[in-house]
This record gives structure tokens, sequence and C-alpha cells, in this order.
């Protein structure tokens, strides 16, 4: 086995965006190369250490040394995920090291032996430590201080937990947030003291207080332009002040502001001051009261430890609670800045002093190894200096918690019943969970579950499904995964693993590969949902999410909603009877570029991107597909013409990759791409301003070319620049694609073909409509159909190209080989050249065109930590709202916020209260008469209306025979005779919707009709 000192050189210049592509979005190359090259050292692999190694080497740091030569235990179980029974006794670091290796290949782990000494830290830029004496903590503090490393310590005791940053005396901060520079369209700046800046209505700027910009293209104020900082201070949502603008001239028009990322120093404290004087970042992550005790709390535990040879205070033990208490006390007693204990909060700091909980250790994790990672780049803030957590409210009221149900009993699980019980340990072995998703959230969710014990009892069971098989991308934050995987099932392989985690576990999960959807409601269908104990989410769309959502409140099962964005993070607890659903809200939709926009007045490169991925697809893609319907459809050109619309573009699309534009050979698939250059980059700009030249003024004598509309410049081609011969040769290849010809990359080749082409000059038309308005709807000109019929009468009969069948191009962002990403950073580039917008780069132009959610290992450890947190709660049946939380956290900033759920919103009819977890259950296949009678004897409600699904069942206004037949037909019978099917099944009931008059016969709402037709 390697040792601490073989640390093997990586090429920090070299990042295999294949793997790192999702993590490349949070966190950038250049914190990426700087993170390649920082040697971390890890210091105790019990849970929390694992945890945070694991998420450190997924990111993709030069080196991780791991030190831990102390032996394995069964308690060790708890959660560390990468130890077995077999591995009792021997060297946690030794053992853990090989395993963890399997993550990342990139990573070379280390193993640091014998004693840590001055000269061993010398070779670490980040030194963690875990589980590890105030004492040692101190010492390596002082190393790291004079390496000018940074020092990092975290510990979680059952349901407490906290970290320390000591990133040194003077650590640069280049970007506080992560997020992308804000940029705006200037509309005036005023000549004065103040330098108000007004940007244009339409868009907010989106700046804050002590920000700072620089400007380009400000018309009449050129002393503005340029690379000067200036701070900015906001005034209003469409305006800021940047001071003293008297002597730059008068604003004319024109002009750009970008936000400019300043960087930010810190001054951190060593240890030892920080003890004495803690700076705390106050959250309500952790309690705003909480922190100055925990301080002296944390500290107590470690005196106690020192005092009883390395144990700590025993589960329950009251003898040991009283003497960590009064630790605490001597300790504060002392401290220059007394915290207001409270007894009851440190001796139950004490009590929990030896629970080792997987979800804590996820928080915790998730959370250290961002810092780790902060401390590696200078991307993100870190904390400053201490947190402090803790989730006393997961702790279930009503456990008998002592010291006889707490105490160890040589099992796995023995961290877990230190803090909950015995009892309650088989509460969550009897727990039935569903997980839909094994992706990131899925993974993780999986491995707490295995490590808690969940399902692991005779009762218990854990079912996961996942219609994906695992790509490369997946492994750099789907920890359950491995390169021999790729290509496998997710939800198998994920099982498969944390069965090895926990022998416990075999036998007790079961893997789906299915949608959770209408279409399989025979597999997971009324038995299945109503064995649930509960559900978790894990899946990374909403209507997914909604579908989950509706079953939940359908079965009143709870569910446990997550997601991630980066370094953002959500959790959602969704109770029955108590809390709204997911679906109650919604996010405000994912605001559209005008078409008109795209098609003529881009002015970001958001808008050129965008128009190159339409482009993409009217280019390689639908055009074939037009072409293959007309020869597999013999009435496409007929059904075509019926569905209105710009028919003439699909037909003409039809006669052109058919008759017109059809290659025999390559080298017409490059004449045919040097078209194309022509009409996109400079025929179609110079028609565009034909018809509005530079000097343009509207109707009000206004510019026409102003404000949001960047006036264009031809791009004449040029076989010398590269950008030019980009969308050359991946136009060619891609057009080449379609007809199934042999593409070739060589440039010299290409230009040879090039010379010989020659096209005509360009030769503007009068009368061309151009879309210059939102919605805005192209005009048909007079001979449009004529035009129409000759296309048709020119196209060649499929009979006549039997068993030729073109390929579309469907767009895949993850292939770097197939020329798409390739062809659409060209393509927008070049259009952004068009227009004078800043170009973007591949990485960029992937992002936005793959539409890629950017993610990492440390918020979904988190996150999913947050979510287990939850799970305790649920499982152990607290009707308390206030015990929930709804989490929001940003590990950028960092910020963490909590809230508790909505409560589910009451509708009343009569005296009576309802919510969207209530119904009336009918049970027995009814007739519709007998079900129109109970409501008006029972419930005093009379029945106007009667649906089923799209079905209308019952309504007054129905003719009289069909309502006598209906009437005295069950209720099944008569959504049969509807629907002209029977029910399946294994539709155990059906949802009926009525509309409903009161008693005073008034309109009312009610909950929907559950008829159970089958046992």
């Amino acid at each position: 086995m390697a040792t601490a000192m073989d640390v093997a050189t990586v090429d920090a210049t070299t990042i295999d965006e294949g793997l790192y592509s999702r993590q490349l979005y949070v966190l950038g190359h250049d914190a990426m190369k700087k993170m390649s090259n920082s040697n971390v050292l890890i210091v105790g692999l019990k849970g929390l250490g694992v945890e945070i190694a694991k998420n450190v080497i997924l990111a993709g740091v030069k080196s991780v040394t791991l030190h831990d030569p102390n032996p394995v235990q069964i308690s060790d179980m708890a959660s560390q995920f990468f130890l077995y029974k077999e591995d009792i006794g021997k060297p946690r670091a030794d053992i853990t090291a090989p395993r963890i290796a399997e993550l990342n290949s990139y990573v070379p782990v280390l193993v640091l032996s014998g004693e840590i000494t001055a000269e061993k830290l010398a070779h670490y830029q980040v030194v963690v430590c875990t589980e590890t004496s105030l004492e040692t903590q101190l010492f390596i503090n002082g190393v790291t201080r004079k390496n000018g490393a940074a020092f990092i310590a975290a510990d979680t005791r059952g349901l407490f937990g906290y970290s320390f940053n000591d990133f040194g005396p003077e650590f640069v901060v280049l970007d506080t947030t992560g997020e992308d520079a804000v940029t705006g369209i200037v509309a005036n700046v005023s000549n004065d003291l103040e330098g108000v800046v007004a940007c244009l209505e339409e868009t907010r700027h989106g700046l804050e207080d002590g920000d700072f910009v620089t400007f380009t293209e400000v018309v009449g104020m050129p002393e503005l332009n340029g690379i000067t900082p200036r701070k900015v201070e906001v005034t209003g949502p469409y305006t800021f002040k940047i001071g003293d603008t008297s002597g730059f001239g008068h604003y004319v028009s024109g002009g750009i502001f970008t936000q400019v990322k300043m960087p930010k120093k810190l001054h951190f404290k060593p240890l030892q001051e920080s003890l004495a004087s803690p700076e705390f970042l106050i959250t309500d992550f952790a309690k705003f009261d909480r922190p100055a005790q925990l301080h002296v709390g944390f500290q107590a535990l470690d005196k106690f430890a020192a005092a009883h040879n390395g144990q700590l205070p025993r589960p329950r033990n009251e003898q040991d609670a009283a003497e960590v208490l009064a630790f605490a006390k001597g300790l504060n007693e002392s401290a220059k800045e007394k915290a207001e204990l409270d007894d009851k909060l440190i001796k139950e700091l004490a009590y929990q002093a030896r629970g080792d909980l997987t979800p804590m250790a996820a928080v915790i994790g998730g959370l250290v190894a961002q810092e780790v990672l902060k401390a590696c780049s200078g991307k993100f803030h870190p904390i400053y200096q201490y947190l402090y957590f803790d989730s006393l409210e997961s702790l279930p009221k009503n456990l008998n918690l002592t010291e006889e149900t707490c105490k160890p009993t040589g099992s796995r699980y023995d961290g877990q019943v230190a803090v909950f019980g015995s009892e309650f340990q088989k509460v969550i072995a009897s727990a039935k969970y569903f997980v839909v998703g094994a992706g990131a959230i899925g993974c993780e969710m999986l491995k707490n579950w295995a490590m808690m014990g969940l399902g692991t009892g005779p009762e218990g069971q854990i079912f996961v499904t996942d219609m994906d098989s695992i790509e490369k991308s997946n492994l750099n934050r789907q920890f359950l995964f491995r390169p021999g995987d790729v290509s496998k099932l997710k939800s198998e392989t994920a099982a498969a693993a944390v069965e090895r985690m926990n022998p416990d576990v075999h036998g007790k999960i079961k893997a789906f590969q299915e949608r959770v959807g209408a279409e399989t409601e025979n597999l997971f269908n009324d038995t299945f949902w109503e064995s649930l104990t509960g559900v978790a989410n894990a899946l990374d769309n909403v209507e997914a999410r909604k579908y989950v959502d509706r079953r939940c409140v359908y079965f009143n099962k709870s569910l446990v909603e997550s997601g991630t964005l980066g370094t953002k993070g959500n959790t959602q607890v969704v109770l029955p009877h108590m809390t709204e659903s997911y679906s109650s809200s919604q996010d405000p939709p994912e605001k559209s570029i005008p078409i008109c926009t795209l098609k003529n007045f881009p002015n970001a490169i958001e808008h050129t991107i965008q128009w190159a991925r339409d482009v993409f697809e009217g280019m390689f893609k639908q055009p074939a597909e037009n072409v293959n319907l007309y020869l597999s459809q013999s009435n496409y050109v007929e059904h075509t013409l019926a569905q209105g619309g710009n028919q003439k573009e699909a037909i003409e699309s039809v006669y052109n990759f058919l008759v017109k534009e059809k290659p025999t050979l390559f080298e017409e698939c490059i004449h045919w791409a040097r078209v194309k250059f022509d009409e996109l980059y400079c025929n179609t700009i110079k028609q565009l301003l034909f018809n509005f030249p530079k000097d343009a003024v509207t109707s009000s004598g206004t510019a026409f070319w102003s404000g949001p509309k960047r006036a264009p410049d031809p791009v004449i081609f040029d076989a010398n620049n590269p950008l030019h011969m980009d969308f050359i040769v991946t136009a060619a290849n891609l057009h080449a694609y379609n007809y199934g010809i042999r593409g070739r990359v060589d440039q010299e080749y290409f230009k040879d073909v090039l010379k010989g082409i020659t096209l005509p000059e360009f030769v503007p038309k009068a009368g061309v409509k151009i879309q210059v308005v939102e919605n805005e709807a192209p005009q048909a000109s007079h001979n449009d159909g004529d035009d129409l019929d000759r296309l048709i009468q020119a196209l060649p009969p499929p009979s006549h190209l039997a068993g030729l069948r073109l390929k579309p191009v469907e767009f895949e962002k993850d292939d770097d080989t197939n020329f798409h990403i390739d062809f659409i950073t060209a393509a927008s580039n070049l259009r952004a050249t068009n227009y004078a917008i800043a170009l973007a780069d591949r990485h960029k132009t992937k992002f936005i065109a793959g539409k890629i959610i950017p993610a990492i290992a440390t918020t979904t450890a988190l996150v999913t930590g947050l979510v287990c947190l939850e799970l305790y709660k649920i499982l152990g049946g607290s009707k308390v709202m206030e015990d929930y939380k709804n989490g929001f956290v940003n590990l950028a900033l960092p910020f963490f916020a909590f809230s508790e759920p909505i409560a589910a919103p009451k509708l009343k009819y009569h005296d009576v209260e309802f919510s969207l977890w209530d119904r009336f259950d009918v049970q027995g296949d009814v007739t519709l008469q007998q079900l129109i009678d109970e409501f008006q004897t029972k419930h005093q409600l009379d029945i106007q209306m009667l649906s089923c699904g799209a079905s209308m069942l019952y309504a007054g206004f129905m003719p009289k025979k069909k309502l006598e037949d209906r009437l005295s037909m069950p209720i099944s019978k008569v959504v049969e005779s509807i629907s002209k099917k029977p029910v399946p099944s294994h539709v155990r009931a059906l949802v009926v919707e009525a509309c409903v008059n009161d008693r005073d016969g008034e309109d009312v709402e009610i909950p929907y009709i559950r008829v159970v037709i089958r046992p």
C-alpha cells in the first residue's frame, strides 16, 4: 500500500469533463484546477470521517490521506459504510483506504501511519480532524497555521454536531457566491455627482449594494467604458448609482454593465484563541441560543474523555451526565464571555455523546467536505468560524429512554440505539419505505437507510425504482456506482451496493426498473401503496414528483421531498392530515425568450445558444423525420396540409432532402454546409439591414437599433478562421450522418474542397416580411400557394425510393465525439459575432444548450441527511407541526434556513371542515342511485353531477332514458359502458368527483368520493 509520502503527480491542466461535467458547472475550471493541486489529510475514519473523505474524493482533489490506526469495532458500523464484520480488529484507515479509493481513479488515497508529527503535516494543504482530542487538535492547528495550511475540526455526538474552520490569518475568497455575474443593458446614465444608471424597464438589474460593475459600449461617455470596477448603490429595481460622472460627458445611447466579482479577505483566529473568543455562524440551522452553550458542552465532553481514558459518557447515565455538566459549568465560569447554560441541554448532549447517527454524519460530512473544497479553491464563502447544529426535534417525545433501553448490545446499530433506544430501533427496522429514483439523492438515501437498519426487520422492506442506466457522468456524485457499472441499471446496482454495506439489507430490498406513473399502476398498485410506511422522492423532474405526491395523498402516506441545484438544496415534509402537499405550491414558470428576439434581435449569448439549438433541430433532425414520414405514410402530404401552420416549410424540407440538396458524396455535404453558412450569417443579416438600415428610425423618431436591439453585421466566410471552419466541419458531418455517408474532419481536405465552391452574390429582396414584434405571425406572400403546389408535384413518389430512410440526429449533450455541442457552439458564436455579443466557450454552451442541472456530492449528502432526520420524526409518529422542518440551504454562502411545513388549507361544507387529505369512502360497488341517496340522507348533500376521470357519469340535464339506465347500474359498470373497456383488475377503487348543493341549495365544494369496488 502507498504511504503518505508517495503522493502522485496529477496534471492539473487536464480535467475529465466526462466525469466531472455536472460538478464543473458548480465550481468552474479554475477552482477544479486549484483543487487538483491540493493534498488533503483526514484524521478519524468513523462515520463522519469517511463521509467527508467520500465527498472530497468524488470532488477530485490531488490526493486524500487517511489517518486512523484504531481497530475496527462493531459499533463503527453504525455509520461507517466501508467497514464489515470481518474487518473487526484491523486498523480503520488501512481497511477503508482501498475501498474508498474505488470512488475516483484520479485521486490517490493514501494512509498516514504512526503518530502525527509536524514533519508529516508539512505535505498537506488542508487537514481535517474528526474523533480527535482537543489537545491533538491544538497541536495540529499550530502546525497548519505555521505552514499556511487550512485546518478544519468537526464531530457529531448523537443529534448534535459542529464544525470549526481556521483558514489562516489572511484567506482570500475569490468568489463568495458562485453565481453568474449579472449583466444588463443601460438605458441612461446621469451626468452628475451621483451617477444614476437607468436600465431597461423590462429587466431588473439584479445588483445589490456593494457590488461592483464595469461598462462597455456606452456612447457619449467614453470614460465610463473600460476595466475600472465601480461600486454600486442600489436605488431601485431598475436603477443604481455609481458615483461622480460629472466629468464623463453626456450619455447618448447604448451601454452594457457587467458585475465584477471582487476578492474578499478573511482573517481567521487560531483554534486556541477561538476557544476563548469564538465566532459563530448564527443561522436557524443552529438554533439562536444554542451555539454558545454547545461550544462549552463539546469542550466539557473533551474534558470528560480526557479524565476517563478517552471514553465518552455512557448513554443515559446520570452520573456521567452530571460530571459533564460540572465540567461545563467550570469552563463557563472561567470564560471571558459566559453562556447562559441550560442544564437539560448539556445533559442531553452527554446522554447522546456515544450516539453515532448516519444522517448526522451525512449533514456535517457534506458541510465539512464543501469547506475543504473552499479551502482548496478559494471558491465560495467559508464558515466563519464555528457552526453548531442539533436536531433534537428528531428525538420522539414518547420514547422510554433509560440507561437500560439505550445500552450497547454488541449490535451494529448501537450508535443509533444510544440515542433512540432499542424499542425505536425495532420501529425503524419494521418500516416499509419506497425511494423513487436511484440517482444522486437515491444513492445517498439508500446508504443512509442501510446504515440505519431501515426495513431490515421481519416486517420491513425497502423498495427502489429507477428506469435509467448508469452513465460516466453519474460516477462523480452517485457514489454507489463504480466505473465497471456503467450501462448497468441504477436501481439494481444501487440495491446490490447497499446489501454489501449492510448484509441485514439482503433480501429486504427490492429493485424495480419501471417509471412510477399512470402506466405502471398495475405494478405499483393499491396493495403496494397501502403496504408502505412512507415514501421518499429522489427525482429530477417536477411531473414525476407531482404524480408521486398525488399517490401519497390518495393513500395517506407521508412523503419526504428533496432536491439540489449545485450548492443549493431543499427538503420538504408532506404529512397526512397535517401539511399541504408538494403540488400545493409551484415554482414560477421558466422565463422564455421572445421569438422576435431569437430570430432578429439577440442581445445575450443565451439568445444565440437557444437560436443555435433550434437551428440544430431544423437542419439535422426535423427534415430527416419529415422525409421518413413521407416515405412511410401514403397520406403524408394530405395530412400535413390538413395540419395548418407552415405547411410549405415541412414539404419544402422533404423536397430539399430528397431532391434539391440530397448528397451522394461527402464533398456535397461540405458544399451544403458552405451554403448554409452564408444563408445564416451573411445573407439573412444583409436582408435584415436592407429592411432596417442602421440609421433607421421608428415612427416616433427614435433610432430603430436602440435599447435591446443591437445592429448586426454580416460575417464573410474565411477558411482561415477556426470558428468558421468549426461550423463547416460539424455541419457537413451531421448532414452526412443523415444520409449514412462517412464523414471526415481533416482541415486541409475541407479547405481544398472549399476552394472550388463559388456562391452567387446575395441580392436583397424588397417586400420580405421581417418579424419584429413578439407573437407577430409571418405573412404569406400571394404566390405561396402556387409554390407549394409546384413543390408537391416535384416530389418523387415514395415507391421510387423503396428502402430509403434517413437518420435524424437525436441531440445528445454528453457524447463529445458526435459533433452536436461542437456545432451548437460554432453556430451560436457565429450568431454572436453578427451581433457583437461576447462569445461563449464549449463548456458554457453545453450547459445552456443541454439544460444541465449543476450537481455536487457535498450538497446531495447534506440534503439526504436532513431528509433522514425528518424520517426519525415521521417514524416516531410526532403530530406536532413545530417538530418538522422544511430546509433550504446554500453551501456556497453558506446559508441555512428552516421553516415549519405549511398546514393543509381547510375548506368547509355545512359545519364540516376538510382538506386535500380527506375524502368520502364508499364501500362496495354501489349503484348511482344508491350513491345519490346516501349523500342526500347521510350528508344532506344533493348531487348535481358526477364524473370519473374524463367520463361524465351523471348529470341532471342528461336525457331521461339514459339517466334511468345508469341509475340502476353499479358505478363500475357505468364507467365501463362509457369507456367501452373493463375497469383494470388491479384497480380496487374508483375516484368520483361530485358537484353538489348543500341543504340551503347553494353550490359547495366537497372532498372527492372513493368508491371501493373490490376488496
